[in-house]
């Protein structure tokens, strides 16, 4: 299996991590953004300054005074208001710049890992579909992260204030530390009860995709189960609140209680200045509106802190477990992809088991696929031959034993190397709604505007038919919901993603793994048996290239070079055709069942 951190890293190198990625997006935007959006705190706090010169410059009757006080009064909102519109815009543009670069970030991420295991781990899952719907919040991080340094600056300029009536004011930042410990704590908190609710959330997400999209639409109506879809994602939200609700009241509750010993404190300095120091009107004044704005900026701090720790940073945390998960997996890759196969493919005591499950799908299997040779595997459902395609594929890794390439493990090929030798077609193919040309042409991007190779391939893979139905042959839109596209049937697509497996000419391990369920057996035999034909040919084994060829059809795979039989978890049989009957075992009576029945 695959490698990967199991827990989320520190926050303070997740949020350095993002910091450079923003910073590669847009570097010049991000430090305008961070400059503008802390100059914008100056004017701000000194608003408390320029209410106590006013007011002594009125009691003082100094009118140069009141003048001043008034201007300066005037300029700090105006260069307030300009430095947040400026402060909006610029973090706007830069969002928007990182939002494509963060987007293709993930994306390539995940789709850069060698396995798919992190697509079928719940609790990776999990994690994943929170990141996904938390991207725009590492966007927001990095103005979330300005505006604490902008508040906390605020906060340092009205504490200055506040000393200079007197050093005892200073104690009001002690009560005020009580609330920022609460929403540190607070963030965590519900952060916990997120991740454990994350599943209600991920079910909810599926049965509204259900209930509202095309693809299960048919069967949603003519089941009738319409309303059940409704009433289940109901109640999974309901599941999901439920569990967020009492982490949410019990920190709401410690918070509010931060909040009330803060006011206490405020009253009474207050009351110790008006009273106690028997200060000038303008020091009151001033102890008031700073100690009014110090509660504000204080609660817009807190705040702030708390979407920090507990969105921002989540998702920056989940960003980096991503990053290193992917690195993980691409760790020890360390061995050339050779250029051709000179002995072939071989599974020495694999065994496999899925993501999640401890039972067996493969049970220490060891097999050979010669270079040059077309291999056939077969088995009844649920025999391991698919899971055998995906393993050599190398979109899982060996749970035990090794598969070598020419002798050298496969784990240690770099995994987009070996891709890029790798063709074929799958029975869960993908419908990629483009342009008929690029949906073929994509089995080979280094060819996918070639038209003769996209023709080529089409050609081989028996679509020549399909094309010639669309309207506009290769130059069509696939996919009813496009502009001008159209629908195509289950065999057609299916005929379009064999074409793309053929994209590329010369692999060292062609899979067909039932890619052509929609075709009758005698279309499936001529197919077959054409790149069976293709890949025994002088210029086709050129290459060493294994062909593996995985069909429920025995009248098809008898063509085969060596037929390899699956039956629970392992392999039980291995032999050309001829030499299997003959042998009377299991490959014998299953095909004898299937020619009876054709019969």
């Amino acid at each position: 299996m695959t490698a990967a951190p199991r827990d989320l890293p520190p926050w303070l190198p997740s949020l350095v991590r993002s910091l450079r990625l923003g910073f590669r997006a847009e570097p010049r935007l991000l430090v305008v953004s961070f400059l503008v959006t802390v100059t914008a705190a100056v004017p701000d706090a000194l608003f408390a300054l320029w209410l106590k010169l006013l007011a002594d410059g009125v009691l003082g009757d100094r009118p140069t005074q009141v003048l001043a006080a008034a201007v300066a009064l005037g300029a700090s909102a105006a260069l307030s208001w300009f430095l947040q519109v400026a402060g909006e815009r610029v973090g706007r543009r830069f969002r928007e710049r990182a939002t494509i670069v963060i987007e293709t970030h993930v994306a390539s991420l995940q789709a850069s890992v060698a396995s798919i295991e992190h697509h079928e781990r719940p609790e990776y899952l999990d994690r994943l579909a929170v990141l996904r719907d938390q991207i725009f919040a590492i966007n927001h991080l990095y103005a979330s992260l300005f505006g604490v340094a902008g508040w906390v600056l605020r906060l340092g300029v009205t504490l200055a204030l506040l000393m200079s009536i007197h050093p005892a004011l200073a104690v009001l930042a002690v009560f005020a530390a009580p609330s920022v410990i609460v929403a540190s704590a607070r963030s965590a908190a519900e952060r916990r009860a997120d991740e454990r609710t994350a599943p209600h959330y991920r079910l909810a997400r599926h049965l509204f995709v259900t209930g509202t999209t095309a693809a299960p639409g048919k069967e949603v109506r003519v089941a009738g189960i319409a309303d059940r879809i409704a009433r289940e994602q109901r109640r999974e939200w309901e599941r999901r609140y439920d569990g967020l609700a009492p982490a949410r009241w019990a920190t709401a509750a410690w918070q509010s209680a931060a909040w009330a010993l803060f006011g206490v404190a405020y009253v009474g300095a207050i009351v110790f200045v008006a009273s106690g120091l028997r200060a000038s009107a303008g020091e009151v004044l001033l102890v008031v509106a700073a100690g009014g704005r110090l509660s504000q900026y204080l609660g817009q701090t807190v705040g702030e802190i708390g979407f920090l720790r507990g969105i921002w940073l989540d998702a920056a945390r989940k960003l980096a477990w991503l990053e290193d998960y992917a690195a993980a997996a691409a760790a020890g890759a360390d061995l050339p992809v050779p250029a051709r196969l000179e002995r072939g493919i071989r599974l020495e005591g694999v065994s496999f088991a899925y993501p999640g499950t401890d039972r067996l799908v493969l049970e220490e299997v060891d097999l050979e696929l010669p270079a040059g040779a077309v291999v056939a595997i077969v088995g009844e459902n649920g025999a391991g031959k698919t899971t055998l395609v995906k393993l050599l594929c190398r979109l899982y890794e060996p749970a035990r034993g090794r598969i070598t390439v020419d002798g050298a493990d496969l784990a240690r090929l770099p995994a987009e190397a070996w891709r890029e030798r790798v063709a074929g077609a799958f029975q869960d193919f993908a419908r990629f709604e483009f342009r008929a040309r690029q949906t073929v042409g994509l089995g080979d991007l280094v060819r996918i505007d070639d038209a003769e190779a996209v023709a080529g391939a089409v050609d081989r893979a028996g679509a020549g038919d399909v094309v010639a139905r669309l309207r506009a042959g290769l130059d069509t839109q696939l996919g009813p919901t496009w502009r001008e596209g159209v629908d195509v049937s289950y065999g057609q697509w299916q005929k379009l993603a064999l074409a793309r497996g053929f994209m590329r000419e010369h692999p060292l391990l062609l899979v067909l793994d039932e890619p052509t369920a929609a075709l009758d057996a005698e279309s499936e035999h001529a197919l077959f048996e054409r790149y069976a034909a293709a890949a025994r040919a002088p210029g086709g084994a050129g290459d060493g290239r294994v062909t593996v060829l995985v069909s429920h059809r025995f009248s098809t795979v008898r063509m085969a070079d060596l037929i390899v039989v699956l039956d629970g978890a392992r392999v039980v049989e291995v032999g050309t055709h001829e030499a299997l009957v003959a042998r009377g075992g299991q490959y014998a009576q299953l095909y004898a069942i299937q020619a009876g029945a054709y019969r």
